[in-house]
């Protein structure tokens, strides 16, 4: 008798305490993380470049000292697109700063034709209009530049200046009239110039994912000018007809950039430590 009641009392028991326990409730996940901008980045970029440019020309012949002077405005324009690579640290709830280098190939080109009446006095002297026309192209521009931004969760709004870096190459080409009215190439010239300046300006990403972003992004660059001589023009058949100077100087090369692209991010950071929940 006493077996059947000690056995129906530890029965009760263990289905009240196992009740008990299936009604207690599940703890509530953790919060995820809060978002972050920090960790290193990589990422491509594309859009067009314009700007304002001034070719300016001054020649003189040492034979009869005929001499000249003038300033062609040329704007030059393009697309402009490559890859980027940086590292973003956000050290407060709002506050980012980083480091950004940048690659890119441009289309970017500049034209000037300038027209004289008679050039500078060569032998058989030239007549009629004689053209002087150059052409400025930028192959491949790069910059190093720092940002400082303000972060509103996944939005960044951030300024960014730095050293631009641009090789440019520059084509003269001189063309006369002969005194048959016949059209002949006088002479022509390619440079080659490697130029640093400096880049300012500012932009705004949106980040899509933790690790995907997309912005869009305004700079100015100056890379200030460069000179390009070009003397001892030649006649048609080769001979020297006379040694003369033309000095060609590019005296304004700037340009307005805009750009839109997309980043990755990667995420070094350790992954926050899991919840325990204590009973």
């Amino acid at each position: 008798m006493y077996k059947k009641l000690l056995l129906a009392s530890v029965g009760a028991l263990a289905l009240t305490g196992t009740a008990a326990f299936a009604a207690e409730p599940l703890p509530p996940p953790p919060p995820p993380p809060p978002f972050t901008w920090t960790g290193p980045y990589l990422g491509l970029q594309i859009g067009g470049a314009w700007g304002p440019g001034a070719f300016d020309f001054f020649g003189f012949n040492p034979g009869d000292r005929d001499l000249f002077a003038v300033e062609s405005s040329s704007a030059p324009s393009g697309v402009i697109g490559g890859a980027h690579v940086g590292y973003l640290y956000q050290f407060n709830s709002w506050g980012v700063v980083g480091i950004e280098g940048s690659v890119d190939g441009t289309s970017l080109r500049a034209n000037a034709d300038l027209v004289f009446p008679g050039f500078i006095g060569f032998v058989p002297k030239i007549v009629g209009n004689d053209i002087l026309t150059a052409h400025a192209t930028s192959d491949i521009q790069g910059s190093v530049r720092g940002k400082l931004g303000f972060a509103w969760d996944r939005v960044l709004v951030y300024g960014t200046g730095g050293v631009a870096f641009g090789g440019f190459s520059s084509n003269l080409y001189l063309n006369g009239i002969s005194v048959a009215d016949n059209p002949f190439l006088i002479g022509n010239r390619f440079f080659s110039n490697d130029r640093v300046g400096w880049t300012a300006g500012g932009g705004v990403q949106y980040a899509v994912t933790d690790n995907w972003w997309v912005f869009v992004e305004y700079r100015y660059t100056s890379f200030g000018g460069f000179n390009n001589p070009l003397s001892n023009f030649f006649s048609p058949g080769g001979a020297l007809l006379n040694t003369a100077f033309v000095n060609n100087s590019v005296s304004r090369f700037n340009e307005n950039q805009v750009q839109a692209g997309f980043s990755y991010r990667f995420n070094l950071l350790p992954p926050p430590a899991p919840v325990v929940s204590k009973y």
